[in-house]
C-alpha cells in the first residue's frame, strides 16, 4: 500500500486507516479469531496505523488492541493513536489529560503511543454543548494544548492532534495556532467542503476548505467518516449514523446519496470503494480513517487503495453534482 507523509510529524502512514471505532464496530463487537484475522490482514496488506479512543465501546476497542497488539512482533506493529475527551466545566486539564492517558496505556497494555488526540467538538462560542470546547480553551494557559504537551513531556506520547468536528472557523483557528501536529476532518463527496471551495448557495454545512487550511500550517490530516457513517456504502441503517459537523443529518446525505447513485458504474468499484478513492484523490490528506463492521468490508476498503484516486470524469460530476446541491 502506498504512504504519504503525516505532516511535520515525519512519519510516513499508509493511505488506509484501521479504524477501531464504534460506527465500523469490528473490534468491539466481533469474537476474538474475527478480530485477529482483521487487524492482521491491514498488517499484511500495508496498513501501518490503528486509531482508538477510549469512548469506543466503553473501553473495549482498547483491550481489544491491548492484547491483539501483544501478539505482534515489534517490528511489524502499527502505529497507535488514541484520545483524550475532555470535560470543560471541571477544569484541571493536565490532570484530566494525565488520567485518561494513564487509563488507556493500561488497557492497550503499552508505555507510550505514537499521537494523543482531542476528542471534542469545537465551537466558536458556548451554545450549552457540554463536551464541545473553545478556541480560548484549546490554546490558553493551562488549557488543552498545554495538557496534551505535558503528555509528550512525560513520553507517554510523540505527538498531538485533535478531532476537526464541530465548527468550521473553530477548527481553523486551532489548525493555524501551530500547537498540533494533526487533525482528523469529517471529509466525503456527500460533503465536499473541508476538501474544497463551495459555491455560496451550497445549502449544507460549510467546513471553509479546512484541508487547505491544514496543509498551509503543515498541520497532517486524517479524513474521517468518508462513508458518511454508512449513508454511503449501504441502504442499511444501523442507528450510528449521526453526524460530526454543524447541521449534518441524516436523512439530508440519504437525499445526496440517491442523487450520486446513478453516476457510479460498476468499474468505479464499490459505493464504499467510491468514497475511499474520492477522499485519497485529495492530496492534502495524509491517510482515510476506515471503521468496518465486517472482514469483508476491510477486503474491500483496500482493494480502493489500491484502485487508485477516482478517474477524472467521475470526480468532475461529482463536483458539479456538489455545486447543484445534488439535484
Amino acid at each position: 500500500m502506498k504512504q504519504r507523509p503525516f505532516g511535520k510529524t515525519g512519519l510516513q502512514i499508509s493511505e488506509v486507516v484501521f479504524g477501531a471505532g464504534a460506527v465500523g464496530g469490528l473490534l468491539i463487537n466481533a469474537d476474538d479469531a474475527t478480530r485477529r484475522a482483521a487487524l492482521w490482514l491491514a498488517l499484511d496488506r500495508g496498513v501501518n496505523w490503528v486509531d482508538t479512543a477510549p469512548s469506543y465501546g466503553d473501553g473495549k476497542s482498547e483491550i481489544a488492541l491491548g492484547w491483539l497488539l501483544a501478539e505482534i512482533p515489534e517490528e511489524r506493529r502499527p502505529i497507535i493513536s488514541t484520545k483524550v475527551q475532555f470535560d470543560p466545566d471541571a477544569g484541571d486539564f493536565a490532570g484530566q489529560a494525565e488520567r485518561s492517558m494513564i487509563e488507556s496505556l493500561e488497557r492497550l497494555r503499552m508505555d507510550s503511543v505514537d499521537v494523543i488526540q482531542v476528542h471534542n467538538a469545537l465551537l466558536a462560542a458556548w451554545n450549552g454543548n457540554p463536551r464541545a470546547l473553545r478556541p480560548e480553551e484549546m490554546l490558553g494557559k493551562n488549557g488543552v494544548a498545554d495538557a496534551l504537551d505535558h503528555l509528550v513531556d512525560q513520553g507517554l506520547a510523540r505527538y498531538v492532534g485533535f478531532s476537526g468536528t464541530g465548527e468550521a472557523a473553530a477548527v481553523r483557528d486551532v489548525l493555524a495556532s501551530g500547537r498540533f501536529a494533526s487533525a482528523q476532518i469529517y471529509y466525503n463527496f456527500l460533503n465536499p467542503s473541508a476538501g474544497r471551495a463551495m459555491l455560496s448557495s451550497w445549502d449544507a454545512y460549510d467546513q471553509q476548505n479546512l484541508i487547505s487550511t491544514a496543509a498551509e500550517h503543515d498541520v497532517a490530516v486524517m479524513a474521517i467518516r468518508v462513508f458518511a457513517a454508512g449513508v454511503i456504502p449501504t441502504d442499511i441503517r444501523t442507528g450510528r449514523e449521526g453526524g460530526v459537523v454543524k447541521d449534518n443529518d441524516v436523512a439530508a446525505d440519504e437525499r445526496r446519496m440517491a442523487a450520486v447513485l446513478p453516476l457510479l458504474k460498476p468499474e468505479h468499484g464499490a459505493r464504499a470503494q467510491v468514497a475511499i478513492r474520492y477522499a485519497l484523490r485529495n492530496s492534502g490528506v495524509s491517510g482515510v480513517l476506515v471503521g468496518v463492521a465486517e472482514i469483508e468490508h476491510l477486503s474491500l476498503a483496500l482493494e480502493a487503495a489500491e484502485m487508485g484516486a477516482l478517474p477524472d470524469d467521475l470526480s468532475a460530476k461529482l463536483d458539479r453534482l456538489a455545486d447543484a446541491n445534488f439535484v
